[in-house]
């Protein structure tokens, strides 16, 4: 879901991967995993609707967080756009194409629709339109400041809605600027510069914001229930589909956007500077994004969840947890990696010229 492409800086003419950036990827996607798994718990058992609205404050800003950290700003040139076409869209037509057949195979109408996203598939479409519109929407004095506007903006129009995962691509276009101003601040530097000492009184604050956030998501869950907040977060409807006609319903977005950004630099805060068991596994959040849903599907299909045995107790949820975090070491795996590469990272080689470019054909001379 997060592109392994970039964390790396240069280091005595070569370049080596940073860990931080590779340890959040792999927390990250397995956050992404747990809360889709813990899904259909939600309904009966507040305890699992307080730990799904806690991961979803800050997973998926985290998510585009660092997807526009890495991202490029330059007018994008044949490389980058090969990379797009082989990351991005053939992925998704490609898994696009199988989530078809499957609700086909399980009894419902074959319709192939690649302007519909299937479940987890709306990233893959926002994250090329973010690669695209970033190197304009910089060039602009207030990036961050126009994307706000734009993703509240939004908010206000029953038209955005998920035709190409519009609405989601807008209402967290805020959090793409965002990765990509840490970068223009060069956070990691300085963050990596500081001293232990100073990291952890940081750290002591990140806490201390989590702690709070998951206190409120427990204490006032039926409030919660009631504002319709899981919807909120998952940014892809209007606000008067979710019931809210008054003109202050953008606040709400608004207080969720800076919300976001204070929760996507505490989860960076409290990330590993240095390298972790899991580190290696940062590399493969694409596989993990795209072949999780297949592990979960079984519940979500059946209904298993949400019937009885969802509202047992707390031990279904540490299950589900569990069983994600399993999910999500496995799906890292190299040897996953090498069965699904045609399916996950597919070069595609036969589809471009070999003299592709985007440069226009020189001018005959008169």
């Amino acid at each position: 879901m997060i592109p392994p492409l970039t964390g790396a800086i240069r280091a005595r003419g070569t370049r080596r991967r940073v860990p931080l950036w590779d340890n959040a990827r792999w927390i990250a996607i397995t956050l992404v995993v747990i809360g889709h798994a813990i899904l259909p718990l939600i309904a009966a058992s507040d305890t699992a609707y307080a730990v799904y609205l806690f991961i979803y404050t800050f997973h998926v800003p985290v998510f585009v967080g660092v997807s526009g950290y890495f991202a490029k700003a330059g007018v994008p040139g044949a490389r980058q756009m090969k990379r797009i076409v082989s990351d991005i869209v053939l992925p998704y037509i490609v898994f696009e194409t199988i989530w078809t057949v499957i609700h086909w195979l399980v009894g419902g109408e074959f319709r192939l629709d690649y302007a519909t996203a299937s479940w987890t598939l709306w990233f893959l479409l926002a994250l090329g339109i973010w690669r695209i519109a970033l190197p304009y929407l910089v060039m602009l004095r207030y990036p961050l400041i126009i994307s706000i506007v734009i993703a509240v903006g939004a908010g206000y129009l029953s038209e955005v809605d998920s035709t190409f995962a519009l609405s989601r691509t807008l209402g967290f276009l805020p959090f793409f600027v965002f990765g990509w101003k840490l970068r223009q601040w060069q956070i990691t530097g300085r963050w990596l510069a500081l001293r232990p000492a100073a990291t952890w009184r940081w750290r002591a604050g990140a806490v201390a914001l989590f702690i709070a956030v998951a206190v409120a998501a427990s204490v006032f869950v039926e409030t919660w229930r009631d504002v319709k907040l899981r919807r909120f977060l998952l940014y892809d409807e209007s606000f008067s589909e979710l019931g809210y006609h008054e003109w202050w319903a953008g606040l709400i977005r608004l207080a969720l956007i800076a919300l976001g950004f204070l929760l996507t630099l505490a989860f960076l805060v409290l990330m590993p500077r240095h390298t972790t068991w899991f580190s290696r596994f940062g590399q493969a959040t694409m596989y993990i994004y795209l072949l999780h849903t297949f592990f979960l599907y079984p519940f979500r299909e059946t209904g298993m969840l949400a019937g009885e045995l969802g509202g047992v107790s707390t031990w279904v949820l540490v299950a589900m947890i569990a069983y994600s975090i399993a999910v999500s070491v496995l799906l890292a795996q190299p040897f996953v990696r090498r069965i699904f590469r045609p399916l996950v990272e597919p070069r595609a080689r036969w589809l471009y010229r070999r003299d592709a470019s985007l440069s226009p054909p020189p001018r005959p001379n008169p």
